[in-house]
């Protein structure tokens, strides 16, 4: 029987990994009765109370069964039948290689239930943790109250600790400006993703969502302040041919937005797929009180399909399409001027994934993905003080591949990745406010006199094209000793684009498990190399541009270019994981980066339309804290608080300085920049009983970022932004935007029927309290922006 059960699990195992997907796991595993024999039809559960993750299958007629695309951590299986003690184990999931079980049901009158390593209260700790890892799934993410409107993935994201909150959708991972890495099923995302710059992801292809902010795996690159691997939603196991669901939104501002998914599976291959359209008319964060031209819409796509070719082969294959259009927010006088200033964003990607089955404990993934990126801004009669027009492209080729084994105490997996990135840019400004430039004014540029269409001058123009490259190689091993964890990770990255560079990277953590009173120790060290976006970067490390740079700045560089390099960190980061009786866990983090090269963006006025930038340096430490209450009797909650401080130091190289005067003062010394903020808390409370009603609250307080040093008189006589002075503290060294707390409230009925989802409708409210704050004020980063007043939404969604 014991022979008879290992060709089960392995041929389970085998057959399994080949419908998992790159970066989740499989189980496997087989269920008998005390004689050795097959127990069918029992029901198998893999769950997470904190994670909240939960998925479960039966038992075939030979007693075998198998769970895939299961995020890598810590886990409960429970495995039940009527007549039978319910049988629980708790195991680690950290590789694609499948974890083949063998669960022995007892017969419910002659033992106990029977436990192997189990207990709720062991989840709240993840012993194999040396680094701060953190994860959302599906059915959190649609029922998580967050603004209403056009927000993607980074609506979710922003609730851990460790993210500064900005307009449009933008989030500071760490004291870093965006540095962010999207990792969809397998394909790497690195643009810059807000609803300003680029489509965001669309929250609604998510199954689980990982984030990593601390001890980054060596696969891992380009820009990994933070890294959110994107599980999506699979058809595989769907159960049925066809189904799905068909969602109706609608909220104030006259926000009108449809969801239509639709998922299925036959035989060895499964399809899901998801449309997303909606119409606003405050699409972007206002840059006045007044919303005042700022309608837009958007459309995005997604399809996944899975094929499995015999017991070692899958085959994926993903597409991901969007395109949003909308006015730029205008600041009063503009809109006074007829200014309809326009931007599109277009988006296309997809990737073919290979994963083979070499043998029970080793699998070979491969993967390419092509993503190409349109952006243009559309000039206006009315624009003013500065008319401009742009169009970008931007295309990424990935390929790479991934070797996974488990030999022993080691789980290591290795791999290699080749990117090629074809850029091109074409950008014009004109001046056409005759006092924006004032040359009786302190603060006048002689460089853009020449670009004055006021004062006889022409239009700045610039057109350039060129490709790069960044061709990685690592190697990873988690090893677990005992009581002790260790990460060893090295990565290698070559880059070659408007510079060359290559930076070896270790990646070393371990953890220590005090199992008597819950806790974890742990410690990290990275080496890290980010590389400079790659969306304007051509003009803004031309010549023309550092030809109408403020001529302090010039006078700081000492010379006329100085091309934007990948930006170098050393990472430190401690912390402590504790298990609070059973009832909930506490995550502690803090963390010091040392940075030379750093990388920033400079706002072209409030136009959303950004510059990448560089200065000398920057040092940011913070200190993160997690609270996290799993289930009980139907309420559960997350508490983040984050401290950090970010100091950089001049000089600036790179972007292009229209109208920012605070870079000639910025220029003289180290300065607290904009991602800096003493005290960030989010709160989340849920509430989901049996019957299908449920309820989550959010509350969220900033403590301000920092705003630009603007002279408090000369404000308070600029029609456009003198109502703005009571939510923003001039005097303040640095100046802030003053704190802000902002509460969301969702509450909705889920209807159910023979087991299965029939129809759900939900209200929310974003802004509950009506509080009038801003994101930030005259920022040479992100401009200005006002927070979202309160705002009512109501959605209807019908399961087919």
């Amino acid at each position: 029987m014991v022979n008879l059960y290992l060709r089960y699990g392995l041929a389970a195992a085998i057959a399994s990994l080949s419908l998992s997907a790159q970066g989740t796991a499989t189980l496997a595993g087989h269920v008998t009765d005390p004689s050795g024999s097959a127990v069918p039809a029992a029901r198998v559960v893999v769950e997470n109370t904190v994670t909240k993750y939960r998925a479960e299958a039966e038992s075939g007629p030979d007693g075998a069964f198998a769970i895939r695309s299961i995020p890598f951590h810590t886990y409960q299986v429970s495995v039940s039948r009527a007549g039978f003690e319910e049988w629980r184990q708790n195991i680690s999931l950290r590789s694609t290689v499948p974890f083949v079980l063998s669960a022995k049901l007892e017969l419910a009158a002659s033992a106990e239930s029977v436990t192997v390593n189990a207990g709720e209260s062991a989840l709240l700790v993840d012993p194999e943790e040396t680094g701060t890892h953190v994860q959302m799934n599906q059915g959190d993410i649609d029922r998580l109250a967050r603004q209403v409107g056009n927000r993607g993935l980074e609506s979710v994201i922003v609730t851990f600790p460790g993210f500064a909150q900005n307009a449009n959708g933008a989030i500071h991972p760490r004291g870093a400006h965006n540095q962010m890495t999207f990792v969809i099923d397998g394909m790497p995302i690195s643009d810059q993703l807000n609803g300003a710059f680029a489509n965001a992801v669309d929250p609604n292809i998510v199954q689980t969502v990982e984030l990593f902010t601390g001890n980054i795996p060596a696969e891992y690159g380009a820009k990994v302040s933070a890294v959110a691997n994107v599980t999506t939603r699979p058809g595989l196991g769907f159960g049925r041919r066809f189904g799905g669901s068909l969602s109706l939104n609608a909220a104030r501002y006259g926000l009108l937005s449809q969801v239509t998914q639709v998922a299925g599976e036959s035989g060895r291959v499964g399809y899901s797929a998801t449309v997303n359209t909606m119409k606003t008319n405050r699409y972007l964060d206002a840059v006045s009180l007044n919303n005042l031209h700022n309608g837009g819409n958007s459309e995005r796509g997604f399809f996944r399909i899975d094929m499995q070719a015999g017991a070692r082969h899958l085959f994926r294959i993903n597409g991901m399409t969007g395109r949003s259009s909308f006015q730029l927010a205008n600041l009063r006088s503009q809109h006074a001027n007829r200014m309809d200033q326009r931007q599109m964003l277009r988006d296309a990607s997809g990737s073919f994934s290979w994963i083979y089955t070499i043998d029970a404990r080793t699998t070979l993934e491969s993967t390419t993905s092509y993503r190409t990126t349109d952006a243009r801004l559309s000039p206006s009669a009315g624009d003013t003080p500065v008319t401009a027009s742009q169009e970008r492209h931007l295309s990424t080729f990935t390929t790479g591949a991934r070797f996974n084994t488990i030999r022993g105490v080691h789980n290591l997996r290795a791999g290699f990745d080749i990117q090629r990135f074809p850029v091109s840019e074409s950008f014009s400004f004109g001046i056409t406010g005759r006092g924006f430039n004032d040359p009786a004014s302190e603060s006048y540029n002689p460089n853009l006199l020449q670009y004055d269409l006021t004062r006889g001058g022409g239009h700045f123009r610039f057109a350039g094209r060129r490709t790069g490259g960044l061709y990685s190689a690592f190697i990873q091993d988690s090893i677990k000793l005992a009581r002790w964890q260790f990460t060893l990770g090295l990565r290698l990255d070559a880059y070659r684009f408007l510079v060359d560079g290559s930076q070896a990277q270790p990646r070393l953590g371990a953890s220590y498990h005090i199992r008597e009173s819950g806790t974890v120790l742990r410690a990290s060290y990275n080496r890290l190399y980010q590389t400079p976006p790659n969306e304007n970067l051509l003009l803004s490390s031309s010549a023309q541009a550092a030809s109408v740079a403020p001529p302090g700045v010039n006078e700081a560089l000492g010379s006329a270019v100085v091309l934007i390099r990948p930006e170098r960190q050393d990472f430190v980061e401690a912390g402590v994981q504790q298990a609070l009786g059973k009832r909930a866990g506490l995550n502690v983090s803090y963390y010091h980066k040392q940075a030379r090269d750093q990388q920033d963006n400079n706002n072209f006025l409030n136009t959303g339309v950004i510059f990448p930038i560089t200065l000398s340096k920057i040092r940011v430490n913070g200190l993160e804290t997690r609270l996290v209450v799993p289930p009980m009797r139907g309420l559960s909650g997350t508490l983040s608080v984050t401290h950090s401080r970010a100091v950089s130091t001049p000089p600036f190289s790179g972007g292009l300085y229209i109208g920012n005067d605070a870079v000639d003062a910025l220029s003289a010394g180290p300065f607290v920049i904009d991602h800096d903020q003493p005290l960030a808390i989010h709160g989340v409370l849920s509430w989901n009983h049996k019957s299908g009603w449920y309820a989550t609250f959010s509350a969220r307080h900033d403590s301000g970022l920092v705003a630009n040093p603007s002279d408090p008189a000369e404000v308070a006589r600029d029609p456009d932004f003198s109502d703005l002075l009571p939510y923003v503290n001039l005097t303040a060294s640095p100046a802030r935007v003053r704190p802000r707390t902002v509460m969301d409230y969702g509450a909705g009925f889920e209807r159910t029927r023979d087991g299965r989802r029939r129809w759900d409708i939900s209200a929310q409210v974003s802004n509950l309290t009506n509080r009038t704050a801003l994101y930030n004020f005259q920022s040479v980063f992100v401009g200005t922006r006002v927070v979202q007043p309160v705002t009512v939404g109501l959605r209807f969604r019908a399961h087919f």
